[in-house]
């Protein structure tokens, strides 16, 4: 059989669909991963075939920098790091004031695009990420059964009075100004109804017969896949799920790395594993003030700076491991701590190698990826804008020290690794 991944042109969104098809590729059949340039070194890696489809102006091979992205975006994105230092509301406010510009991204061409890809690669089977709305449109309006993977935290698919892009939780280190918050969810909802008069617009063209959408933002596929571990979801939003598959995560294969394996292989003190990912690398400010409380602790460790420039961070012990990019999956294997902005990879790898986390989030669903973390007890959250050195060293000491959290997050990894979200997601779709 042939199956066919559509993805945007963003590593951190193609790695774990990626994963996902490993399931079809070790069991011998044809993957197609139809994405854009700036990932094509992923998909070789992986030894999928590639179908070039471009879902939006951005790209992002693996490390985000504004002035590698094409005008516009560029602009964009240094409008949202320049939110994140405002916080929480300023954030979601800022991203929901260019939601209708890059979720869907000029729809009738692009879907164009999708169904000239289908048509070339025939599959038997296609996986799309939730995010690729445009992809998910063309697929919906020509009747084509598609898998549809949310990469992000469930609440990316919003039901029961749910407003996309307004949180529907956070961690309590956080005190959001209540005005702040009603206009915030005023303006989710403006953006909601215009995104879904956009959705129904192109919808229209591709399909006339086609059923208006009341919110295009809660419109899923025919098989709904969640990249995340039901063990962090509350239990009474679950029951609203429509019919679903908890996937646990998507854990990759790493190449080997001799400066990792060698720096690893030294032993000593406990390691603490750092990282913002591809995007929030950018706020060196917060990394500067982490690695300042970790320095006096009996710890090695490891910080994936990403776009920080190191010499933002201080000078640094010589025993830690200081690089752009670390093999995060190898990481999480030999650390005891994860201090991480919340993403949903960083969240579920962590998880998976039953390692307890420190989360400071900054934006999107990391916020309600940070407070599950917590309030299900695997770790502990923090606001990176205002946080203390001290605050930060408290809480690190807190969970390295904290038996009882430790032994929670081992039985959790436990139980992911024991059904890897891959074999999940193959059983979904083959039943």
């Amino acid at each position: 059989m042939t199956l066919l991944v559509i993805s945007p042109d963003y590593a951190s969104h193609l790695l774990p669909l990626a994963t996902l098809a490993t399931a079809w590729r070790d069991r011998g059949d044809d993957v197609v991963v139809a994405s854009g340039p700036a990932t094509s070194s992923i998909v070789s890696s992986f030894g999928f075939r590639g179908a070039e489809l471009r879902l939006g102006r951005g790209s992002n091979p693996g490390t985000i920098r504004a002035e590698e992205q094409p005008a516009g975006e560029d602009d964009s994105l240094r409008g949202f790091f320049d939110a994140t230092r405002r916080g929480l509301v300023d954030t979601l406010a800022y991203q929901a004031s260019q939601r209708t510009t890059d979720l869907l991204w000029q729809p009738l061409e692009t879907a164009s695009a999708v169904l000239k890809v289908i048509d070339q690669v025939k599959p038997d089977a296609v996986i799309v990420d939730h995010l690729a709305f445009t992809a998910r449109l063309a697929l919906q309006a020509a009747g084509i059964r598609h898998a549809d993977v949310v990469l992000g935290h469930p609440s990316a698919l919003p039901i029961a009075g749910e407003v996309y892009g307004y949180p529907t939780s956070w961690p309590r280190a956080f005190d959001p100004d209540v005005d702040a918050l009603e206009r915030l969810r005023a303006s989710c909802i403006l953006v909601r109804d215009r995104f879904t008069e956009q959705w129904n617009d192109a919808l229209a063209v591709l399909d006339p017969s086609a059923a208006s959408s009341s919110d295009a933002f809660a419109e899923h596929g025919d098989t709904l896949l969640l990249n995340y571990p039901g063990q962090l979801h509350d239990p009474e939003r679950t029951a609203q799920l429509a019919t679903h598959a908890f996937l646990g995560s998507a854990i990759r294969d790493e190449p080997a790395d001799p400066e990792v394996d060698a720096w690893l292989s030294r032993g000593g003190a406990p390691i603490v594993y750092v990282s913002f990912g591809s995007f929030l690398s950018v706020r060196a400010d917060v990394l500067a003030r982490v690695a300042d409380a970790l320095r006096p602790l009996d710890v090695r460790v490891a910080v994936a700076i990403g776009s920080a420039d190191r010499r933002d961070l201080g000078e640094l012990p010589h025993t830690w491991l200081v690089r752009e990019f670390l093999p995060q999956v190898t990481m999480l294997k030999h650390a005891v701590l994860a201090v991480t902005h919340g993403g949903n990879n960083s969240v579920t790898e962590a998880a998976t190698a039953g390692v307890p986390m420190l989360v400071l989030p900054f934006s999107t669903d990391q916020f309600a990826g940070a407070e599950a973390v917590e309030s299900r007890g695997y770790g502990l959250a923090l606001a990176p804008n205002t946080a203390s050195v001290d605050e930060l060293r408290a809480a690190a000491q807190s969970l390295l020290t904290d038996t009882e959290l430790r032994d929670r997050s081992r039985l959790l990894g436990s139980e992911l690794r024991a059904t890897p979200g891959r074999d999940r997601a193959y059983g979904a779709l083959s039943s």
